[in-house]
């Protein structure tokens, strides 16, 4: 764990990161918020935090009496998400100094394509 951020931010990035890996399928259980403390050694209302948000956000559901699930459309929207998150963190910042250098697009392209990235 990090210790510079929340505990239940971590444990909500950690849930989207095994969706969007795979590891979390599409209407399968999610661990307890009983079992996430006990793995991190934390409060049960920390993990529950955790989880809770991710049901705000339509990425988790509740089957009462049952647990947490991985909502349907949960790994697409994450991927939206995402993307729409690399687009203004990254990718704007990266054409602004591009711009500022004088690199087009074509050698930006260019550039990306020598790094490897697909």
């Amino acid at each position: 764990m990090d210790e510079s951020r929340p505990i239940f931010v971590q444990i909500a990035e950690q849930i989207k990161n095994d969706i969007l890996a795979g590891r979390m399928a599409e209407e399968s259980q999610v661990p307890s918020t009983n079992e996430f403390a006990a793995f991190y050694r934390i409060n049960p209302a920390t993990a529950l935090k955790g989880v809770g948000r991710l049901v705000e956000e339509g990425i988790l559901y509740k089957k009462r009496g049952i647990g947490m699930f991985v909502a349907p459309g949960a790994r697409q929207r994450l991927i939206t998400q995402r993307r729409e998150q690399f687009q203004a963190e990254y990718l704007r910042p990266l054409l602004a100094e591009a711009s500022k250098l004088g690199i087009s697009s074509q050698q930006l392209a260019e550039m990306i394509a020598k790094e490897g990235v697909r």
